[in-house]
């Protein structure tokens, strides 16, 4: 295991240091990145006789170069080969200005370019001052990081540099490795899995170039792609029409009809310990579409027959041998109508959302489900859907020890 730890411009710059020889206690390589303010208050070379790593201070220079060092092309584009090679990216302390920068997307040091270069698990553990920590701005920032799924280490409160007492100080050390090393263990709980999940609306075409289809983006098993690679799992993605880039490491299979879902779902089905369907598959489609587009003439009436079930029909095969999480999209008794769906089609788990309300749901990046087992609904409050396909896996992942323990799970046990 490897993170990189960001050390930003802080008087709690120093406390670094003992995180590095906790993170190492617990056998985990660390490399650390300093920004220029860092450095007025550590000297690089603390870390380097630390960590036993090149201490990486700027974007343009290699580790710890001598001012007149020229720019060479390795360390032009060191931060994609070091956000490539590491598991988690920790940040502290992590200042007001950083935040800001990890927020917005700004990308003028190595540190916040490597932020927006990473895609494994990021944690950030501020320290600044009270009003800084109460500034709105600030916690417009700390929301917005929540939501793209980066675990903030809230900071303890007390007798603060400035003299001010209040929130704002680094949290305990030890505090801060706990939270890295739950995100470094959750990040391998899936390994030896393999997840099939699907992803997108379907298109049940009328004639040539319309089709029935719903407002679905595959944003929602997309993420739940991502976060099931990121705890170790092997994804086979099976996607409907979407315009979102696939994960990297997913196996991608391209599908548009529900027929052609179906087909997919049933071949790769045998390969999967666990199944997700976040895929908004069209209840209907045309009997009969029409060879050339259809001129507008008048009144059309479509002669619609149901899709194939693919749900209950991947529960009958899976025969109670997989895990199988199921999703249902609901304008009115939303829990009802999915403990009812639970039952006949014998999942483990449902995931409902209640799409009637305004920005979540369909076409939203935001989502606020109830996770339904035989023993318990779990409410998720309106969050991103990264965060609510880490709650479903921390399902699954409980699902997954009850079933090897023997325990009943689900209504499928």
């Amino acid at each position: 295991m490897k993170i990189v730890l960001g050390v930003s411009g802080g008087i709690a710059a120093y406390k670094a240091a003992e995180i590095v020889r906790l993170l190492q206690e617990r056998g985990i390589a660390v490399q650390v990145v300093m920004t220029r303010a860092a450095q007025e208050f550590v000297r690089p070379l603390t870390f380097a006789a630390l960590t036993g790593e090149k201490v990486i201070t700027d974007l343009f220079r290699s580790g710890q170069a001598e001012p007149d060092t020229l720019p060479n092309l390795d360390s032009a584009i060191e931060h994609i080969a070091v956000a490539q090679s590491l598991d988690a990216l920790l940040v502290a302390p992590a200042t007001a200005d950083v935040l800001a920068k990890f927020a917005h997307g700004i990308a003028d040091d190595f540190l916040s370019t490597l932020y927006l270069a990473t895609a494994a698990p990021v944690i950030v553990a501020p320290a600044m001052n009270v009003n800084m920590w109460e500034h709105a701005a600030t916690r417009a920032n700390l929301a917005t990081l929540r939501t793209r799924g980066v675990r903030i280490v809230e900071p303890d409160a007390g007798y603060l540099a400035c003299g001010m007492t209040g929130p704002g100080r680094l949290a305990e050390n030890a505090s801060v490795v706990g939270a890295v090393m739950e995100v470094l263990s959750a990040s391998n709980e899936l390994a030896g899995e393999t997840v099939l999940i699907t992803a997108g609306p379907s298109r049940e075409p009328i004639d040539p170039v319309r089709y029935i289809g719903n407002r679905s983006s595959g944003r929602m098993g997309y993420a739940l792609a991502e976060a099931a690679l990121r705890r170790g799992a092997r994804v086979i993605l099976i996607s409907g029409p979407t315009e979102i880039d696939p994960p990297r490491q997913v196996e991608l299979v391209r599908v548009e009809t529900a027929a052609q879902m179906r087909r997919a779902v049933i071949e790769h089905l045998a390969a999967a310990n666990i199944v997700i369907k976040a895929a908004a598959v069209a209840d209907f489609r045309p009997k009969q579409a029409a060879a050339q587009k259809i001129k507008r003439s008048g009144p059309l009436t479509l002669d619609l027959e149901p899709t194939e079930d693919i749900l209950a029909e991947a529960s009958a095969r899976a025969g109670g041998e997989r895990i199988l999480i199921g999703f249902a999209a609901e304008t009115q008794n939303a829990l009802e109508n999915a403990r009812a769906k639970l039952r006949s089609k014998s999942l483990d788990a449902i995931v409902v959302n209640d799409v009637s309300q305004p920005d979540i749901g369909f076409d939203s990046e935001h989502n606020a489900v109830s996770i339904i087992t035989s023993d318990e609904v779990i409410e998720v409050a309106k969050t991103s859907k990264r965060e609510v396909a880490e709650r479903v896996l921390d399902v699954v992942v409980r699902l997954r020890s009850h079933r090897r323990a023997g325990v009943k799970a689900g209504s499928r046990a």
